[in-house]
């Protein structure tokens, strides 16, 4: 990264000339370049298109129905649950695109061909406005050596990580990219009206897509509103425009997406009345703000502040106090126990550190280490207001991720911009000091740590040892052949009907076949999964009287899966219990499968077998 000052490297910026190296276009491009090549050639040594999360084939599957006729604002997956389907709660936003790649490619490379190009573009596509936000953060903040540190480290994460791999199409990636839009826009010194008005747009964009967002967007919106109480008049048009977008921004997506009989159902896991009135009321109000009250003192501008606070205060008790409380935490203690308890984004900090301490670093250290930074450069009075910001954007996720460790992938994102300002200071030391050892060896370190890939393997290593790396591979294969196209091929023989199955295969029944799925590991499910759970756990005698109260199911049995293994763990008597041991009761008749297959089916027996 060292500066070239040859004619060959110059270019023309803003009437100047400046090295290639410092142009943010170019070093986004060629940073993104070696990243498309790396994830393309992974892509081609795949064993599936799909990627592996769950959320991956479910959303092929609504955007499979959008496809096929289903109303825009008709989210019910009618073959998910119990009679009368699940209403899901992810935004056709994401849908949208996904459709719109696969029409596009149909007519030249066919349906399932056009799902391949499509699954492998949409994520590929997200790495450029990545790198761009990122990169653009890192330049706003420390110049152009810090935004080569900020590109290096955001696509380490991106290689290392799985969330722009070919067939990832779930939005975590795309709240990647607003999250960082929202930091970029934040650190601009200028106060330049257009980075707020982005800013505000990509924040309601944001609690569009996901809820998961909402506190971080929170915490974007009352920097805004302190940089406007403390700046005052030099940041009223910032601060307007900030307003303005987010108001008018996710008041069109809440009309674009949201069906008109659901105006007034408030909702605390997706866009609805109760996210809608807050975020829209808040950026009025801060234009509002911001248009009449810039002349006030500062505290003036603070008792401003203060007032529309305790206004959103009003809304949100008399429109959604519900949403005050976790939206999970109503869920039947047995789907805690066996479901929502064992998946690892969903965890706690002190759930990891008792079942997968290994993992602790990965999720935890780049976050911590960052707000430490901030902390250290506050006090030292450097770059204050800068560290400042990110301080609030880093700590709030990090935060989330103490009690859901599917904030760290947000907070390890944004801890970049710290690091890699610490990493400029800590470079241009090592190149003053070459004789001194110890400044390369700090310089190298901090690099080091800063990566939590390198964090998750040296956790996995130092805590389960290389074999366990092979092992915990192979459990994973058997439990996920229960979920292959091959596994799918021989339900695929069965006449349509409902699938009695374990949680972790119902993304993958919806997929490759026709049936209905009696359970995926979705919340708004709750009815679909109790149901198969309580078969498993039930005693032969009482799982016939539920299974026949289905109509005439097929029942898929993995014995591998880890939610059956828990169930078989918990009751050794139960329906499952007994399948595993070799026992098939009376009441099932096993149906034919793939030798070697990990997929066992039954159908209940009728009465002239």
């Amino acid at each position: 990264m060292a500066e070239t000052t040859g004619a060959a490297f110059q270019s023309k910026e803003h009437g100047r000339d400046v090295a290639v190296w410092s142009r943010l276009s170019w070093m986004v491009l060629g940073y993104a370049l070696p990243i498309i090549v790396f994830l393309i050639v992974k892509m081609m040594r795949a064993a599936d298109y799909v990627g592996r999360d769950n959320d991956d084939a479910m959303r092929l599957v609504q955007v499979r129905d959008l496809l096929a006729g289903q109303g825009w604002f008709d989210l019910t997956q009618t073959r998910l649950g119990l009679d009368g389907g699940t209403l899901m709660h992810w935004s056709r936003l994401v849908d949208l695109p996904i459709a719109a790649l696969i029409a596009l490619f149909r007519p030249v490379a066919g349906p399932e061909q056009a799902e391949v190009i499509a699954l492998a573009v949409w994520p590929i596509l997200l790495v450029v406005p990545l790198l761009a936000a990122m990169g653009l953060a890192g330049r706003r903040i420390g110049g152009p050596q810090c935004m080569h540190f900020c590109l290096g480290l955001t696509a380490i994460s991106i290689v290392t990580g799985n969330r722009f791999q070919a067939g990832a199409i779930d939005h975590h990636n795309v709240q990647l990219v607003l999250v960082a839009a929202m930091a970029a826009m934040l650190v601009d010194r200028r106060y330049r009206a257009t980075s707020f008005a982005i800013a505000g747009a990509a924040a309601a964009l944001a609690i569009a897509i996901g809820v998961e967002t909402t506190p971080f967007v929170a915490s974007v919106c009352l920097v805004v509103a302190l940089l406007w109480a403390f700046e005052g008049a030099a940041f009223a048009a910032p601060a307007a425009a900030f307003g303005v977008t987010l108001a008018a921004t996710v008041s069109a997506a809440f009309f674009l997406t949201v069906p008109p009989h659901l105006y007034q159902v408030v909702t605390c896991d997706n866009l609805s009345i109760a996210f809608f009135s807050l975020s829209a009321a808040g950026g009025a109000l801060l234009a509002l703000s911001a248009a009449a009250a810039s002349g006030l003192g500062r505290p003036g501008r603070l008792a401003v502040l203060g007032a529309c606070g305790l206004v959103l205060a009003g809304i949100l008790l008399s429109v959604a106090p519900q949403c005050l409380r976790n939206p999970l935490a109503s869920l039947d203690p047995l789907l805690l126990e066996l479901w929502l308890n064992n998946v690892t984004e969903a965890q706690s900090f002190s759930a990891l550190a008792r079942h997968d301490p290994g993992s602790l670093a990965a999720f935890y250290f780049a976050g911590l280490f960052a707000v430490l930074i901030c902390l250290w450069r506050i006090f030292r009075g450097e770059r204050v207001v800068p560290h400042l910001i990110l301080l609030a954007l880093v700590f709030v996720n990090w935060a989330i991720a103490l009690f859901q460790v599917r904030g760290a992938v947000f907070s390890n994102l944004l801890a970049i911009l710290p690091i890699s300002l610490l990493l400029v200071s800590l470079r241009s030391r090592m190149m003053r000091e070459r004789s001194n050892p110890r400044a390369s060896l700090l310089y190298v370190a901090t690099v080091l740590v800063s990566v939590p890939a390198v964090w998750a393997l040296s956790g996995e290593l130092a805590f389960n040892g290389v074999a366990a790396l092979a092992g915990n591979a192979d459990a994973q294969g058997g439990s996920g052949r229960c979920n292959s196209a091959e596994a799918m091929a021989d339900l695929r023989t069965v006449a349509p009907t409902l699938v009695v199955d374990p949680s972790n295969m119902g993304a993958s029944i919806l997929r490759f076949t026709e049936h209905r799925a009696l359970s995926a590991p979705y919340h708004r499910n709750p009815g679909g999964m109790l149901a198969e759970l309580r078969i498993g756990l039930a005693d032969p005698d009482a799982a016939a009287v539920m299974l026949k109260r289905l109509g005439d199911p097929v029942l898929a049995f993995c014995a591998k899966d880890p939610q059956t293994r828990m169930i078989i763990d918990r009751a050794t008597g139960g329906l499952y219990g007994r399948l595993s041991a070799g026992d098939v009761p009376s009441f099932l008749t096993p149906l034919p499968v793939t030798g070697g297959s990990e997929l066992r089916l039954f159908r209940l027996r009728s009465g002239r077998d």
